[in-house]
């Protein structure tokens, strides 16, 4: 396939065979979209070029994938079956998922969970924002999934439980825990978004090696807060109790059975409307 070019990048694509299916035109509009929607929310693609191995395989849908960066070069390698077509292309969220990865620095393996957590979070905010998501999809997802991210017995903190729950979806609690303390303390003005693209603007993709620490800095200096920095020492190396119910009813998000509704006269109802429009590029 010929290099797809995109806002701020190039996105050079190998594939493992000559298969017809999908088709060329399938897989590019697919590697669009992910692109658009990571590029939405970032203001830009998150690095100049990438690598996209694309694993043909037999069988339908978006099986899995990596992503890889060292010394600027970034790689992405992803499974797709051989009987995948636009509809599941619209609803895949892996190769989105693993564009995210772009936008952040590799940091210690104590860390990974930050790495996941953003991408976990990032990734359906994205493509809520970029229109390929209904906002009650995403909240109501949310709603249902984060509290697997909420500490169990035994756990020791972010840097200490080393299990799938914590790493993806303790992580993605951090991050909706950021993003609603820096809408607070900024009156609205600023959320995670604008700690993210912060990061990436000042140089933390997934080609370079920080320390976790200057990621966050970099982050709370996008906002004039010191959320992350903050957050982190609380929940870093022992378990934070989260009343995860009463930041709903905060935000007005209600599960009723089985669908998502929102309480538009909630306390912090404008934050969580301000979460889903995203800024402008």
């Amino acid at each position: 396939m010929q290099p797809i070019r995109v806002s701020g990048g190039v996105i050079e694509v190998e594939l493992s065979s000559d298969s017809a299916t999908p088709t060329a035109a399938d897989l590019t509009w697919w590697i669009r979209a992910a692109a658009d929607a990571v590029t939405r929310y970032y203001g830009r693609f998150p690095v100049a070029q990438v690598r996209l191995e694309i694993d043909r395989t037999d069988g339908g849908g978006v099986r899995h994938g990596n992503t890889f960066g060292r010394d600027g070069y970034a790689r992405i390698r992803i499974s797709v079956g051989s009987d995948a077509g636009l509809n599941e292309f619209r609803t895949d969220w892996v190769l989105p998922h693993e564009m995210v990865h772009l936008a952040f620095p590799n940091v210690a393996d104590q860390h990974h969970w930050i790495e996941e957590g953003i991408a976990t979070y990032v990734e359906p905010m994205a493509r809520m924002q970029a229109g390929y998501l209904k906002p009650e999809k995403v909240w109501g997802d949310l709603f249902r999934d984060l509290r697997q991210g909420l500490p169990r017995p035994g756990d020791q903190g972010l840097d200490h439980t080393n299990n799938w729950a914590t790493t993806y979806w303790g992580g993605a609690l951090f991050c909706f825990l950021a993003d609603v303390e820096i809408r607070q303390q900024t009156h609205n003005a600023k959320g995670l978004q604008d700690a993210l693209r912060g990061i990436l603007a000042a140089g933390g993709d997934i080609g370079k090696d920080w320390e976790l620490e200057r990621a966050l800095r970099a982050g709370d200096a996008a906002t004039g807060t010191q959320v992350m920095e903050q957050l982190y020492a609380e929940m870093k190396d022992q378990p934070l109790k989260i009343d995860l119910d009463g930041v709903w009813k905060q935000l007005g998000v209600e599960g009723q059975n089985g669908a998502t509704a929102f309480d538009e006269q909630a306390p912090l109802a404008a934050v969580r409307r301000s979460i889903t429009a995203g800024k402008q590029r």
